[in-house]
């Protein structure tokens, strides 16, 4: 990526040599060039939201901003292209979501995010760090910046324009109003599940902004719901990918003696998944974990994997996130551990656990989803 402040070479995490995917667009570039065509000062606390892959702090690292993310794989992507552009240890902030909020801002750069929930809940939590000279500028392809992302700026921090496009990107220009009234932050946000759905039938689910499906059951995981396996035996069970942690609560309910992981990429997910999890009194041991699927969990350790992988990275269609997903569950099961997927039919996952499995067998099924068992063979 070539910007005001050099060349700089930036991948996704994990590295991928066949992912042609970039870890930067047209909307980073533009913002760079902005700042730099603008001679915006950056100086003070300069604090970048939503930054996907790390390509602005990494460009802007001499001014020593603060990253928040609500991706594991975003902030290690970060962390590997600081160092392959020697940016010395320390000299980028890198805080998650769930952490709190730097006191005070004085250049606040926004990555228009996917959810318009997140992007919500981030910009009420930054709101008091803002101060009238405050320098604000979103920036984000046009597909994703709707009338509703500039009413948000304008409800919770004030007056709001947007630039021409360039090269289908646009930037946001926000002036902080000090008489503003802003709204409670709703999030996060929790309501009883339906009923019909097994052990948790009418149990509370908490969801902070951002998850999957945040104000509902989605119609994929309340089907998961009703053929989960009949019993675990109080083996070892992995929700992964777990979001608000429903599956993982339903199994933990079912059988108090099962040790069950949650684990997902995003902070939100899992603290959300802890919350729903403690909001209803869980027997049983459970473990909360934020990273790349299995990486890191010990070979044959795992009895049950469940599974209902996304097929999206931000605005990327693409199997890479569930083919992981796969190869990890196969390493992390021990030989007759079963890995349960949820999926659209049309996305062919039987195809992928054959060919990695040797065998898949079709558990449930309807007009739009599949319910698939992988077993691991000794």
């Amino acid at each position: 990526m070539t910007t005001p402040w050099g060349e700089f070479e930036l991948s996704r995490f994990p590295e991928d040599p066949r992912d042609r995917l970039r870890a930067w667009d047209a909307s980073d570039a533009y913002l760079l060039r902005h700042l730099a065509e603008e001679g915006v000062p950056l100086t003070g606390s300069v604090v970048v939201a939503g930054d996907r892959w790390g390509a602005l702090v990494t460009a802007l690292a001499q001014h020593r901003p603060t990253q928040i993310t609500d991706s594991f794989l975003s902030q290690e992507a970060t962390r590997a292209n600081l160092a392959r552009a020697g940016v010395e240890p320390g000299a980028v902030g890198l805080l998650t979501t769930q952490d709190p909020p730097p006191e005070r801002v004085d250049v606040l750069l926004v990555r228009v995010p996917k959810s318009l929930a997140l992007l919500e809940d981030q910009l009420l939590r930054l709101a008091p760090a803002v101060h009238a000279e405050t320098v604000v500028v979103g920036t984000g392809m046009v597909k994703e910046i709707h009338t509703s992302t500039l009413e948000l700026f304008e409800r919770i921090l004030g007056p709001t324009r947007t630039s021409l496009a360039q090269q289908k990107a646009r930037l946001i220009f926000c002036t902080l109003d000090p008489s503003l009234e802003r709204p409670a932050n709703p999030w996060p946000y929790g309501y009883a599940l339906p009923d019909g759905i097994g052990t948790v039938s009418g149990r509370t689910v908490v969801n902070h902004a951002g998850v999957f499906c945040a104000d509902r059951l989605d119609i994929g995981t309340r089907f998961l719901l009703q053929h989960l396996p009949a019993g675990t035996g109080g083996g070892r069970v992995v929700d992964l990918g777990c979001g608000n942690g429903v599956v993982g609560t339903a199994v933990a309910l079912a059988d108090p003696q099962a040790e069950v992981l949650f684990v997902d990429e995003s902070f939100q997910a899992v603290a959300s998944a802890e919350a729903t999890y403690k909001a209803n009194g869980v027997p049983g041991h459970a473990e909360f974990r934020v990273g790349d699927g299995l990486a890191g969990v010990a070979p044959g350790s795992v009895d049950l994997v469940l599974n209902n992988p996304p097929f999206h990275s931000h605005q990327a269609t693409t199997d890479a996130t569930a083919w992981r997903m796969f190869t990890g569950a196969k390493r992390a099961l021990r030989p007759g551990g079963e890995l349960w997927v949820i999926g659209n039919r049309h996305l062919g996952y039987h195809v992928k656990l054959k060919r990695l499995f040797g065998n898949s067998r079709l558990v449930a099924s309807d007009p739009k989803f599949v319910v698939l068992k992988a077993v691991k063979r000794s």
